[in-house]
């Protein structure tokens, strides 16, 4: 079935056309494992799996929780239109909701830190580093975002389009998105940078220290050491401006730090 070519056309449709349209990009897993009912998106009642796709809005975002009381969504997609009609897909997060919660996306004053972008919370940081977990992670992830690359392209597939695009948050979603078959639209240039300063006597290796918690000198040779250090302001700037793309059926095979550990 082909579908209209904009996220703005969907949302034009009838909200149960426009819904049973998105509700293709919720995979099969999230309806088995958490005892879902995929016919009307409830358990227990309740209606866990929602859409915000108004008419006359560029943009879609899908919640999917385990039970209507919880805090946090199991997946949570963000998708818009771009002003030349391709589709962006803005955030993907998956939680795993029987991991401990860390309190990174709200500061001491109770407000969105915007994934630390306007604020922080250092000691709720610092936890979550010492757990394992990146930089914007308030959970541990269940690692299922290869199982949705396929959503995404046959998506995009009926769309009528050949590929879609992505913008990495931090620097270890660039990383990932690199495994995944993305190529740089935007940023491939300063992530081989970033590669290169944080080798030996680079820029940015020289700037760890152990007496800083975000930027321990062993940080360097780390995908997630290194962008909890750039997390931290070592790049003397935001990690922003990056765009990545990924071409229907196409690995572009990119890796900006070939030698990685996570």
């Amino acid at each position: 079935m082909k579908l209209p070519s904009s996220i703005r056309e969907i949302n034009a449709l009838p909200d149960e056309e426009k819904q049973s349209i998105y509700q293709s990009l919720v995979p099969d897993w999230i309806y088995s494992t958490y005892s879902i009912a995929k016919d009307s998106l409830t358990r227990n009642g309740g209606k866990v799996v929602n859409f915000r796709c108004p008419s006359g809005s560029r943009a879609v975002e899908i919640f999917a929780k385990r039970d209507i009381q919880d805090r946090d969504p199991v997946l949570y997609i963000n998708m818009a239109d771009t002003f030349n009609n391709q589709l962006l897909v803005l955030l993907v997060v998956v939680n795993d909701l029987e991991a401990p919660r860390f309190d990174t996306d709200i500061d001491g004053h109770g407000n969105s830190t915007q994934f630390g972008t306007t604020s922080r919370n250092l000691v709720a940081e610092e936890q979550a580093m010492k757990a394992g977990l990146a930089p914007g992670q308030i959970r541990r992830g269940l690692r299922s975002f290869s199982q949705s690359v396929p959503a995404f392209e046959e998506f995009v597939s009926k769309m009528g389009h050949d590929l879609f695009l992505i913008e990495p948050l931090a620097y270890h979603n660039a990383w990932i998105f690199e495994r995944y078959g993305f190529n740089y639209m935007r940023g491939y240039k300063e992530m081989c940078r970033i590669d290169r300063e944080f080798r030996p006597n680079g820029e940015l290796f020289l700037k760890l220290s152990n007496k800083q918690v975000f930027r321990q000198e062993n940080f360097w040779n780390s995908v997630r050491g290194r962008s909890w250090a750039i997390h931290d302001g070592i790049l003397s700037h935001p990690f922003t401006g990056f765009q990545m793309y990924k071409r229907l059926g196409t690995h572009a095979g990119i890796c900006t730090f070939s030698d990685a550990l996570w």
